[in-house]
């Protein structure tokens, strides 16, 4: 009879995670997810038949067999509340975490100090704590503790729909959190442990909103989408402002001609004129913008990260000429820029790439100085016996100091009316394949640092 409940229970964490990998595809977050259910699937499993058996040594082996999948359990919850906030620098923790279990799983099978035997209340053999046990429960703590922050953090920066599906899953991974009741009865009380309904209802509520919701749902995929099916129209864009180029400065010369003849009046001023015959190449340059956007977009969306096959070695200094040769200055803002050279040197990556990372920060760097008077940008190449630099500097607004921690964040933005909070995540994506590294210094109201550095 009290083998009914968690025999039940184990399908339904079993159909959980079958119904969200059907549903959203084997991602990262749903694998983890698949994890969770899975491996609470067999504790639970093996908890039905504990419960059923009536010899001690037997109960003993099997008791064992389930408390292994429950040290591994806060783990995989904890690896996959990180999977599904991307928050990639907590991976080494988790990886720590699964290594401080196995080494708990090598106690349990090795001795009685995790498990020292089993109690035997009236639903049947329950695991009985021993000297140890305590570690397991520290454990636990730690890493759900860690989940909560990592959730409440991400809830802070994000915004609209993001901030309601990391509610669903913080208030899921309290209520998950409650199944902790279940340790007393490794204590020696006697009641039917009933911490997985709890796990149930917990996982339930995370289940359909990953499927229905779109809880897993990465925008960068959808946002790549869009970006390739833009590459057409684009292309088709660029094909007529060429011809639009072409044609039009004898237009418009001719436009003038009959000015000029007294055969037409003429009601067009002179600097639209100049605007009409240069439209061509201003479409084009903005065609080049958009299909850089796409560019990032895709490259930003590849989960296995860039490709560097076609990596080769490049010059810092030609790259940096490059970007401010081709940027889209306005006369007023190029004169803000000052380059400061202090030695060339050689980086191994891509030299398109890299002057797409210079225009981001120049275009940050640009962004920043709205709204202050005599604000300036320093660009600098540094080449140096242990390492090689390029910063870009500004004397603008500045960046809050609880804001710097998040600014590589992908889709992390504090731009209310602009911006997708993918450029800097980008360029760091970009930096770390050639082998360097980008990190930012900023002081709010002062100046703001980006420096990328390179190995000598």
């Amino acid at each position: 009879m009290h083998s009914i409940l968690p025999a039940l229970v184990s399908l339904l964490f079993l159909g959980y995670g079958a119904y969200v990998l059907g549903s959203r595809g084997a991602t990262r977050a749903a694998l983890t997810f698949f994890a969770v259910c899975l491996t609470t699937f067999f504790w639970q499993f093996t908890w039905a038949i504990l419960f059923q058996v009536r010899d001690q040594d037997l109960a003993v082996q099997l008791a064992k067999t389930g408390y292994l999948l429950i040290l591994f359990l806060p783990t995989t919850l904890y690896h996959f509340m990180v999977e599904m906030t991307g928050r990639r620098g907590d991976l080494r923790a988790v990886q720590l975490s699964y290594l401080f279990a196995a080494a708990l799983a090598v106690l349990l099978f090795s001795g009685d100090t995790l498990i020292s035997g089993v109690h035997h209340p009236f639903f049947g053999f329950y695991p009985a704590a021993g000297p140890l046990h305590p570690l397991h429960l520290l454990q636990t703590c730690v890493v759900i503790g860690r989940a909560m922050q990592v959730l409440l953090q991400e809830q802070r920066r994000a915004g609209g729909t993001e901030r309601l599906h990391l509610r669903y899953c913080l208030g899921s991974l309290l209520i998950y959190f409650l199944a902790a009741v279940d340790y007393l009865c490794n204590y020696g009380m006697p009641f039917y442990p009933p911490g997985v309904l709890f796990i149930a209802i917990s996982l339930g509520i995370i289940a359909p909103a990953m499927a229905r919701h779109n809880v897993l749902a990465n925008p960068m995929l959808l946002a790549a989408t869009i970006a390739h099916e833009l590459r057409t129209p684009l292309a088709t864009i660029r094909n007529q402002a060429r011809i639009l180029g072409k044609g039009m400065p004898e237009l418009v010369g001719c436009y003038q001609q009959a000015q000029r003849d007294g055969r037409h009046a003429g009601t067009l001023r002179p600097a639209h004129l100049t605007y009409l015959r240069d439209l061509g190449a201003k479409i084009e340059a903005e065609v080049s913008r958009s299909n850089f956007i796409a560019d990032m977009v895709l490259v930003s969306a590849n989960p296995d990260g860039l490709c560097q096959r076609g990596y080769t070695v490049h010059s810092a200094e030609k790259c940096i000429d490059e970007a401010l040769a081709s940027y889209p200055f306005d006369d007023a803002a190029r004169n803000k820029v000052a380059l400061l050279k202090h030695g060339d040197f050689y980086f191994h990556g891509s030299d398109t790439l890299m002057v797409y990372v210079l225009y981001n920060l120049i275009k940050n760097a640009l962004a920043a100085l709205e709204g202050v008077d005599g604000g300036s940008i320093e660009i600098a190449i540094r080449a140096g016996h242990a390492s090689n630099m390029v910063t870009i500097s500004d004397t603008g607004h500045g960046i809050p100091e609880h804001v710097l921690p998040y600014v590589f964040d992908p889709f992390y933005t504090t731009k209310s009316t602009r911006g997708a909070g993918m450029g800097l995540a980008f360029c760091r994506r970009v930096v770390t394949s050639f082998g360097g590294t980008i990190g930012c210094r900023s002081r709010e109201g002062a100046y703001t640092m980006m420096a990328m550095e390179f190995p000598a």
